[in-house]
């Protein structure tokens, strides 16, 4: 690819910040077409699932809680406890496994497609500043002009609705994490019981309307991670939204009655509809780059313009840099197939785990500071203490019993009743007869027991005389 007066070969700064390090505000225009369509489709059904799920119950439980200061996560209406640690490190392994091979596959769909502050942003907040403020080029006249009455009204406007709506988003976020029944009644009871919570309440709120307001595309560009880890995620086989410059250059303005193939012209007549729809400000042309979200609103820009004129569409089109450079269509290789493969097998791993959770989880342990004790007639008896995790929304009965060996359990006090979602404890003696124990010490597997159902099973290490 050759470059022009009107290409950069090189740059080492953002597109959004000029040489003397001031920011420069992207104005994008407002896209539309086929992908775009279908992006706002996506985009709707997340918001939906977004304002629905955290008052939506499940068994009782909130469909969705990250309840993090005391430790409770509800996920799908399935409670999780620390108890569950395992199954949350098994959980980062395979996302971490995931975001490697989709990004390497499929490159940042995620990122234009299905990313909260995409969504939140080009489906609800652009759409606000359009119906205020107009499309980009009347957003840009407004920016310009003096501070006027129409200026200020629209101004004003425009950021009391994205406070109200960062308000709505940052409560939104609160439910998912305090719960919704505890965020009823922080705002139905008297604010001095809530303080706290009303504080926290206010900064979400001025944090989201501070990132949609202001802050904007700089979250992809310079805080997100994951954008800054695609330089060593991506490779000449990613799919990408890739500017066909073989086909493409040499660029030069449309003219009716010229043969571009005679001219020797490409087929991008540098429009600049793609750099106008970017909402990060970049110039597709210039190849694969940090602040592309691929997001696809270039790609409906140029398809536009190329029917518009005749030419065949597919200029910017969702391809790699390999199929591009030995001119090739996208297709679904070898290698998309095979990571797909491993993709979906590690969803079904880790929904394997997820449905095979035990509801019940009991612990065994010898009583601090006891030996075992005769009880007379050859019978040795050790003191236990056991602790059950009760992860379900029922309350219930626990028997205890013995699943290996020839003994008997005795349960001190009244038989163990375990409420829903809590850890319910019990003490116990095994009893054992002496000669049963021929090493001094014998392993055993202790049954927890509700209705004549085995709910867990478990050890216990029983101590005797040595012979």
């Amino acid at each position: 690819m050759k470059p022009n007066d009107n290409q950069q070969s090189f740059r080492d700064r953002l597109y959004t910040i000029d040489e003397s390090g001031k920011r420069l505000w992207v104005f994008a225009k407002k896209p539309k077409g086929i992908l775009t369509t279908w992006r706002n489709i996506v985009g709707f059904i997340l918001l939906a699932f977004f304002f629905i799920a955290p008052f939506v119950k499940v068994r009782g439980e909130q469909f969705l809680l990250f309840d993090f200061l005391n430790r409770k996560f509800v996920i799908f209406g399935a409670q999780f406890w620390p108890q569950d640690f395992n199954l949350f490190f098994i959980a980062m392994i395979i996302m971490m496994v995931f975001v490697i091979l989709f990004t390497a596959t499929y490159g940042r769909i995620w990122c234009g497609w299905a990313c909260p502050q995409t969504v939140f942003m080009e489906v609800i907040f652009r759409r606000v500043e359009y119906w205020i403020e107009g499309d980009f080029q009347k957003q840009k006249q407004l920016d310009a002009m003096e501070w006027s009455g129409t200026k200020i009204f629209k101004r004003s406007l425009k950021h009391i609705i994205f406070y109200v709506i960062s308000f709505i988003i940052g409560n939104l976020f609160l439910v998912y994490i305090i719960s919704s029944d505890a965020w009823f009644r922080l705002i139905t009871d008297k604010p001095s019981e809530h303080i706290t919570g009303l504080i926290i309440m206010a900064v979400f709120s001025f944090v989201f309307y501070f990132i949609f307001s202001w802050f904007r595309e700089q979250v992809c560009t310079i805080v997100c991670p994951y954008g800054r880890l695609q330089g060593v995620l991506l490779d000449p086989s990613t799919v990408v939204i890739s500017y066909d410059y073989k086909r493409g250059e040499e660029r030069s303005p449309f003219r009716k009655s010229e043969n571009r193939q005679e001219s020797k012209k490409g087929d991008c007549i540098d429009c600049r509809q793609c750099v106008h729809v970017c909402p990060t400000g970049i110039d597709i042309r210039n190849g694969t780059q940090l602040e592309c979200i691929n997001c696809a609103c270039c790609i409906d820009a140029c398809n536009e313009m190329m029917k518009s004129v005749g030419f065949r569409p597919g200029l910017i089109r969702y391809s790699s840099e390999k199929m591009v450079a030995e001119g090739k269509p996208w297709k679904f290789t070898v290698r998309s197939a095979g990571y797909t493969t491993v993709l979906i097998a590690l969803l079904v791993v880790f929904g394997y785990f997820l449905v095979g959770r035990n509801p019940v989880e009991a612990t065994v342990m010898r009583s601090p500071g006891t030996l075992f004790q005769d009880m007379g007639e050859g019978k040795i008896a050790n003191l236990y203490d056991i602790k059950i995790v009760n992860k379900t929304v029922n309350d219930f009965p626990v028997q205890i019993k013995l699943l290996s060996g020839r003994g008997e359990v005795k349960i001190i006090g009244n038989e163990p009743v375990i409420k829903k979602q809590t850890v319910g404890e019990a003490v116990f003696f095994i009893i054992l007869d002496k000669n049963d124990i021929p090493k001094g010490k014998l392993e055993l597997k202790v049954g927890i027991f509700s209705g004549g159902k085995e709910l867990d099973e478990t050890k216990a290490t029983f101590f005797g005389p040595e012979k």
